[in-house]
């Protein structure tokens, strides 16, 4: 595009005249030295400026003609390409939101049995799948604990191998988990089944807040109830290889001190 915006009408005139071959038609042109000779018109002179005069004025309507015609093609070829580009910039900003799935501001929750395992997930909006569902070795009376003191700092690791173009970091299938720089074993992530479905479902609209569900029953092998937190996360990624969700407390609430990282080492 800045090729064919950086030539000007004097170009496009060289271009013609060098495809057209001009011809400059003076009072020496041979073929108008044989016509005189010809007709013998004794009015030389003057038969020669009125051909003269008639040639000029062809010259320049052909010159008018070649410099509309190139800058119609160029002027049509700018429009065309401007709205190419920008079809693609749109296209490009749609599909980057859709594979994403997460935006800048999500729903985190982190929900477990008692006596299970804690579960993380990320959500554009609470109605809809979490694109991040992540189960961790670390039981979740243990992050109760942890969350008691205040301040939790979560970092989930991943190796990092050739993949193919275009594999999100949240689609890593397993992780190292450390909790306020303690091994805690890993998470492995997981599908948003009926079971998970189940909890979310309940929890429902809740922007923010924490609480216990009652457990599927009170035998040997119930896991006991289950509690879960819910809270609006913020998404800053860093790079291909690195994001981090802040959980935002609101103005006035003393609230613990959540975040989640996420890293490809």
């Amino acid at each position: 595009m800045r090729t064919l915006m950086a030539r000007n009408p004097q170009d496009s005139f060289s271009f013609s005249r060098r495809y057209f071959h001009w011809k400059k038609k003076g009072v020496e042109d041979e073929g108008e030295e044989d016509m005189v000779e010809i007709l013998n018109l004794n009015s030389s002179s003057k038969f020669e400026e009125k051909e003269k005069g008639k040639t000029e004025e062809i010259n320049s309507q052909m010159r008018s003609l070649s410099l509309g015609s190139a800058k119609a093609p160029r002027k049509k070829l700018s429009v065309m390409a401007v709205s190419k580009l920008r079809s693609a910039l749109a296209l490009g900003k749609a599909r980057t939101h859709f594979t994403s799935g997460l935006g800048t501001k999500v729903v985190g929750t982190l929900f477990g049995h008692r006596r299970g395992h804690v579960h993380i997930a990320f959500q554009e909006d609470f109605k809809l799948s979490p694109p991040f569902l992540v189960e961790l070795a670390t039981p979740t009376s243990i992050l109760v604990k942890e969350m008691a003191s205040g301040l939790v700092r979560i970092a989930l690791e991943c190796e990092k191998r050739v993949q193919k173009k275009g594999f999100k970091l949240i689609e890593e299938p397993m992780w190292r988990t450390y909790c306020n720089g303690k091994k805690c074993g890993y998470a492995m992530k997981r599908e948003c089944g009926p079971e998970e479905w189940k909890v979310l479902n309940a929890i429902g609209p809740i922007s923010m807040g924490a609480g216990v569900l009652p457990g599927p029953g009170n035998g040997a092998e119930s896991d006991g109830e289950l509690m879960y937190m819910r809270a609006k996360f913020e998404r800053v990624v860093g790079s291909k290889d690195s994001e981090a969700f802040y959980m935002m407390n609101p103005d006035g609430n003393g609230g613990p001190e959540l975040s989640i990282y996420l890293l490809r080492v």
